[in-house]
This record gives C-alpha cells, sequence and structure tokens, in this order.
C-alpha cells in the first residue's frame, strides 16, 4: 500500500470517476453508461486505471465513448442542479465507497459489487444533485441500498 488507501480502492475511485465523467459529457444516467461499456470494459478499466489515470481523462473518455457506441442522451443532472455540483472525483468517492461496502457486506467481488451499485435505487438517488443523500455518510448510503429502501433502520 501507498499513500492513503490501497492501489485496488484507488483503481476502483477512478473507475467509478471515469463512468460519472462519462456520463456528464454523454448526458447519460450512470447506469446506461456502465451497460454501454460492459462488464468486461469495466472490469478492463479497473485491472488498468493506473494505466488509464495516466492518460487525459478527455482523451480516455473519449476512446471509450466512440469504442462502445455511445450516443448523447437526455439526462442532465448537472444543468438541473440548483445548487453547487459535485465534481466527477466528488461522486466517483460515493460510489467507490458503497461498491466497497456492497463487496464486504455481501461477499462477492469487486466488480459484482459494481454492478449491482449502479444498477440500484441508490444510483438514482446518488445522482440527485438537488438532495443531500450523495453527500450524506458513506454508512447511510450503504444501508439504504443494503435495505432497498431509504427508510433504513440503524441498530
Amino acid at each position: 500500500m501507498s499513500g492513503r488507501e490501497d492501489k485496488k480502492s484507488n483503481d476502483l475511485f477512478y473507475t467509478c470517476s471515469l463512468i460519472d465523467y462519462i456520463a456528464r459529457k454523454t448526458k447519460n444516467r450512470r447506469a446506461d453508461v456502465v451497460d454501454a461499456l460492459g462488464k468486461d470494459t469495466i472490469s478492463r478499466i479497473y485491472d488498468l486505471a493506473d494505466v488509464y489515470h495516466s492518460d487525459n481523462i478527455d482523451q480516455v473518455s473519449d476512446d471509450l465513448i466512440k469504442a462502445a457506441g455511445i450516443t448523447c442522451g437526455t439526462f442532465d443532472n448537472v444543468a438541473n442542479a440548483r445548487y453547487a455540483v459535485p465534481s466527477h472525483w466528488d461522486i466517483g468517492k460515493v460510489y467507490k465507497r458503497l461498491i466497497l461496502g456492497i463487496a464486504r457486506e455481501k461477499q462477492i467481488p469487486v466488480i459484482e459489487a459494481f454492478m449491482q451499485a449502479y444498477h440500484s435505487f441508490v444510483s438514482d438517488k446518488i445522482d440527485e444533485y438537488n438532495s443531500s443523500f450523495y453527500y450524506d455518510a458513506p454508512q447511510n448510503i450503504l444501508l439504504a441500498f443494503l435495505e432497498g429502501t431509504l427508510e433504513y433502520k440503524v441498530e
């Protein structure tokens, strides 16, 4: 481990941030970007994140958008935000923590947890920048996912 977190956590952070970057650039929901890229490509991004991270994120995202045939959508949560918009790095950190929590709690591989996180109702809640959910405590976001509701019980 070098730095504040282990390498694979940092790789996951980059992967999640890149998904958000692509989604904003193409005006698509995060789950739609994940579906367009597919599990194999996401696994490759996660495995090679240290390489991708050394390249320009605009170039990396353009290459992935082109390769996956991602077209421009109509979902623009950035334009619809009434308050300060979190960066793609901020949202990447939210997803990274959620995915690691899911993997730990469900004892499943990170990529499986990744797919579950982005295909859950929690992903839509994180993308609502006019709400406070995305900056809620990481354990509360994880509990919402695990309980399947925002009406979770803290024990």
